[in-house]
């Protein structure tokens, strides 16, 4: 039986859903290829650690807000998710006055679509770690210097504030006869002070590298919960959750 703490943070997950079906977990975008055991265990260890994310991907479809489902799973269990679904809450949130939460922003665009940020609502929501809350989002970009471009010369984000998205996941898909392939191509990394530096780079042929925002403990750890959970047979995102916020806490 899932908790009522577990079913709340999926819930924040499945309300990104806009295409039907459930959300897919991390067992499940390692089974399909979309990443590997090793920067599974990175991302688990960075987010878990209070990292602040978002994913790119140019193309509709690509399952960038599926990537950021999945990872979502990794946030901290006394981190609650909430939406950031406009100005009124993002400035409540700046207050700090309700602890430190991880604020979904659905996509970086324009539009009059449910917590859709763009302008005055981006710059202040990309504040908010500031405040000490965590970040995640997604947006139409393949690379760090089109999400870059869009974030802070299209809604004047500050260069500070973009440093404080700790982690930045760049897809592809490719579409064949045998269907449909997603994988992380590219991953960015930024201690929140220093700019971000690529750390992982699968064209390349590069693997990851030495991070700032996880140390070889906290990785080892991660990829024995990567493991833990793979063998234990959980799929849905309530299951996955629970697997590993038993192992981690």
């Amino acid at each position: 039986m899932v908790d009522e703490q577990i079913r709340r943070h999926c819930e924040q997950i499945d309300r990104c859903n806009q295409r039907g079906g459930r959300m897919l977990s991390v067992v499940d975008l390692i089974e399909a290829g979309t990443l590997g055991p090793d920067l599974a265990a990175y991302a688990l260890a960075a987010i878990a650690g209070g990292a602040s994310f978002l994913v790119g991907a140019a193309p509709g479809g690509a399952g960038k807000t599926t990537v950021m489902g999945a990872l979502l799973n990794f946030v901290p269990a006394d981190v609650p998710l909430l939406p950031a679904d406009g100005m009124a809450s993002i400035r409540q949130a700046a207050a700090g006055r309700d602890g430190r939460r991880c604020y979904l922003c659905h996509e970086i665009g324009a539009g009059p679509y449910y917590a859709y940020l763009w302008g005055a609502e981006l710059r202040a929501y990309f504040d908010l770690p500031a405040a000490g809350h965590m970040l995640a989002t997604n947006l139409h970009a393949d690379t760090y210097e089109q999400a870059r471009r869009q974030i802070c010369a299209d809604n004047a984000v500050s260069e500070q504030a973009l440093r404080r998205i700790n982690l930045m996941f760049f897809l592809s898909v490719e579409r064949s006869r045998r269907g449909v392939a997603r994988r992380i191509e590219q991953v960015w990394e930024s201690d929140g002070a220093r700019p971000h530096r690529l750390i992982f780079d699968r064209p390349a042929g590069q693997a990851l590298g030495t991070s700032e925002l996880v140390t070889d403990a906290d990785l080892s750890r991660a990829r024995e919960t990567i493991e833990a959970v793979g063998a234990s047979g959980a799929r849905r995102i309530e299951d996955v959750r629970a697997a590993i916020l038993a192992r981690l806490t």
